[in-house]
């Protein structure tokens, strides 16, 4: 059903009606789809619904405008975009609404999204780029409101970097920068902060990004009255429109029902922001929501009888099909006819989405009760057994949960029994949970042939000439490296550009690369994530610059929900191969001296958190990240670039191992790991702990996530039976996740002589000044004190207490 997209050549009536013909088919089938997926979940045979009916009309408008190459990012409402631009088909609207777990009948997640939340595929089986100029393309959608705002800001940039950056290989993601990024919303959600401040960003870049505003007055309950002041979005925009003589927005308005003007003005905003690299705003008004806002209730119990008798007049699908009258382009006895075919074949496609989610879990059902069959005859159980199969057999259309849990009950009933009809049942729990589980489970990161864990270290080379020089000049050289080899290679952030970043780590280069590689950005952190997700998604390689540590929690939500999930939710068919660059830990204050790494490891699954000690190691970081496709955060220590290191003679060519920690001295008595700049104290405690004969073994996380996949940390513990997690993170932070990581994961509990323990910052934000940071966070003599008192607890003759 996708339509023809070219609206701007001349056609003749005929072809023209075929053209609206067509696009009324996709509104009325989209409709369809809308009202019979809210009875689905009425019946129970789907969880959730929430649909796109009331803005058919508008959408319909928008994939006309669209091209191949450009990009999408919406929201939950764009059903019948995604079927115009034939990226949605009936029985994929309705896989989506099953949850169904084959990503051939749900392509927009296979299942792991609730319905209503679309993506195209940027890679093939292979893992490798298709061809995004050759496709229309839609960013993988997720639920919190407005977040799709800071990734549509970095999906507008790439054009603008394509445009104007020389040398880099465009072939698969731009034609000269001519793709626009389409953004759309609802008029409530605009009340979000990083709604305006994507917008901001967007004007100040003059990026080629057109946003679309869904109004029809309400969000969920809450009128307009309570969400926008004037109740109208575009105008109090109106302070960003451009003239003559300054840079801005072009603000368009149009009526939602309007087809014709519709059609004008998206094509309108196309050809500007296409050709002139000029962001506009669409404010579509007077839309409706016949359904209400989802299946969690109806609309009737907030809106008052005008306001409905309203919403059924200016139905967008109602207005067309009076237009279509109007202007001959149907008769009445035409488009009924075609209405009543539109509604059979959305019937049909949902018997044949049902029947393809359904039949697979049947035929589970259906094996794992002839082998519960057999267990119950060769049981002394068999009552209980028999009991648990009738009631599954009971269940005609059951669920994966339902087989699943039958088994595993089952398994209670004959765990003292040994004979082939349970080793049977056990076998089929086995491959059933080997095959499904990874279903809801896998691609969190990256396991393709690209993963950067693939990449083999290589380790810092010295000679007499390496000189001793500012760690800061270390990660700047590397910099200076990666852009001399990776065209594609960016980074911005809050003072990244002209000064060379507050540390000077990108010192001259700007000057030397370019301000659109080396850029500077305003305080907005959200959408420098935002920025970086979005160009890597077009195959760019950004390096986003959040200034502190302390200051990613601006950006927490984007990273969490959307870039952490991103493999996950698309089953790898999406990737935002990006690099968050930031430092943090000690220096000075509560808003300057963070260590929030036990919130941070667990927000953001789905993305490494890499803890380099020294810049060498972060250099390696870099270089190993950008050999690979997982997404990652670098947070390097903020009080180390004055630091003196040896300059690497090899340092492009280092390669920091990721998920692998270091011994960085070995020793016999207690294992103490750490990290950062934490790690440096630990390691001049640990001087001061051989004077009193205590030889301690220290290791480095390096990284947190992954945490030491080979287990080399529990070989320590068999050597010294004893061990302390050393974090300048509250209590219970990242200091937990690493005990867990190593006693549970990595057995070592049953190699300790002493409790394990943990030495870590107290419960408040660090103090400002020496002794604000001396009374905060672990310091010399708390470590010495921690360790000595565990050895006194294991040798009191040896090691008498000190207090």
């Amino acid at each position: 059903m996708e339509h023809n997209m070219e609206t701007s050549h001349e056609i003749s009536f005929d072809d023209f009606k075929k053209e609206v013909l067509n696009d009324y088919r996709i509104a009325v089938t989209s409709r369809e789809c809308s009202l019979l997926g809210r009875r689905e979940v009425l019946t129970g045979k789907a969880k959730f619904g929430i649909f796109g009916d009331g803005k058919e009309v508008p959408q319909l408008a928008m994939a006309k405008a669209f091209r191949n190459g450009d990009f999408r990012s919406g929201y939950y409402r764009d059903q019948t975009f995604m079927m115009a631009i034939g990226g949605l088909k009936t029985e994929m609207f309705f896989a989506g609404l099953y949850a169904h777990i084959d990503i051939e009948a749900d392509p927009m997640s296979a299942g792991r999204q609730m319905g209503g939340h679309f993506a195209t595929h940027s890679f093939d089986d292979q893992d490798n780029w298709v061809n995004l100029t050759q496709q229309k393309n839609t960013s993988s959608d997720i639920s919190p409101t407005a977040a799709q705002m800071p990734r549509l800001v970095g999906l507008a940039q790439a054009s603008k970097v394509y445009r104007n950056v020389t040398g880099i290989d465009a072939e698969k993601f731009s034609n000269n920068g001519n793709e626009v990024a389409w953004g759309t919303i609802g008029n409530a959600s605009t009340s979000e902060g990083v709604f305006f401040e994507a917008i901001n960003a967007a004007g100040v870049m003059q990026i080629p990004m057109v946003m679309c505003v869904w109004d029809d007055e309400y969000g969920i309950s809450v009128p307009a009255k309570y969400q926008t002041t004037k109740e109208n979005i575009s105008e109090i925009l109106k302070g960003f429109q451009r003239t003559e003589s300054e840079a801005g927005f072009e603000i368009l308005t149009v009526n939602g029902w309007d087809y014709p003007a519709l059609v004008e003005v998206f094509e309108k905003a196309s050809v500007l922001a296409r050709e002139e690299h000029v962001p506009v705003l669409i404010h579509v008004k007077e839309l409706t929501q016949p359904q209400g806002h989802s299946t969690s209730g109806s609309h009737e119990r907030y809106k008052t009888k005008e306001r409905l008798q309203w919403e059924r007049e200016y139905d967008c699908n109602v207005k067309m099909r009076e237009w279509m009258l109007e202007y001959g382009i149907a008769t009445d006895e035409e488009l009924t006819e075609l209405e009543k075919q539109l509604k059979r074949e959305v019937r049909e496609g949902k018997k044949r989405a049902w029947s393809r989610f359904i039949t697979p879990i049947k035929e589970e059902k259906k094996s794992l009760v002839t082998i519960l069959d057999t267990v119950a005859a060769n049981s002394t159980n068999k009552v209980f057994i028999n009991k648990v199969k009738n009631d599954l057999i009971a269940i005609d259309e059951p669920s994966r949960k339902e087989v699943f849990s039958a088994a595993r009950k089952v398994l209670r009933y004959i765990v003292k029994e040994q004979n082939v009809a349970g080793n049977q049942l056990k076998d089929w729990i086995k491959n059933y949970s080997a095959e499904i589980q990874p279903k809801y489970s896998s691609l969190l990161y990256s396991e393709s042939q690209y993963s950067p864990l693939h990449v083999k270290e290589v380790k810092p080379e010295f000679s007499e000439e390496s000189e001793l020089v500012d760690a800061r000049i270390i990660i700047r050289d590397n910099f200076d490296q990666l852009f001399e080899k990776y065209p594609e290679v960016l980074i911005f952030g809050e003072d990244s550009g002209n000064i060379g970043d507050v540390n000077q780590g990108l010192e001259g280069l700007q000057k030397k690369y370019g301000e659109f590689r080396v850029s500077d950005t305003g305080i907005r952190e959200a959408t420098i994530l935002g920025q970086g997700i979005g160009m890597a998604m077009r195959g760019l390689r950004p390096i986003a610059e959040i200034q502190y540590l302390d200051y990613l929690m601006y950006a927490l939500q984007i990273i969490s929900d959307d870039l952490a999930t991103l493999s996950y939710r698309t089953l790898g068919k999406q990737k935002a191969p990006m690099i968050v660059r930031t430092r943090g830990h000690r220096l000075e204050g509560i808003w300057h001296a963070g260590s929030q790494m036990g919130g941070i490891i667990h927000l953001t699954r789905g993305m490494y958190t890499l803890v380099p000690r020294n810049m060498t190691k972060a250099a390696g970081f870099y270089n190993t990240l950008m050999e690979g496709d997982q997404p990652a955060l670098i947070v390097e220590c903020l009080n180390g670039y004055r630091l003196k290191e040896k300059m690497p003679d090899n340092l492009s060519e280092i390669r920091t191992p990721i998920g692998e920690i270091e011994v960085v001295k070995e020793g016999k008595d207690i294992t103490i790991v750490s990290y950062g700049s934490t790690l440096r104290v630990v390691e001049q405690t640990a001087q001061d702990l051989l004077e009193v004969d205590i030889d301690v073994e220290i290791i480095d996380c390096q990284s947190l996530v992954p945490f030491d996949l080979n287990h080399d940390t529990v070989k320590s513990v068999m050597k010294t039976n004893r061990l302390l997690v050393v974090d300048e993170d509250v209590p219970g932070g990242a200091s937990a996740y690493i005990l867990q990581e190593i006693l549970e994961k990595q057995q070592a509990y049953q190699y300790l002589d002493s409790a394990p323990q943990t030495l870590t910052a107290q419960e408040h934000r660090p103090a400002y000044g020496t002794d604000g940071d001396y009374f905060s966070k672990p310091n010399p003599e708390d470590i010495f004190e921690k360790v000595y008192a565990i050895m006194h607890e294991s040798n009191p003759g040896k090691y008498p207490k000190l207090l």
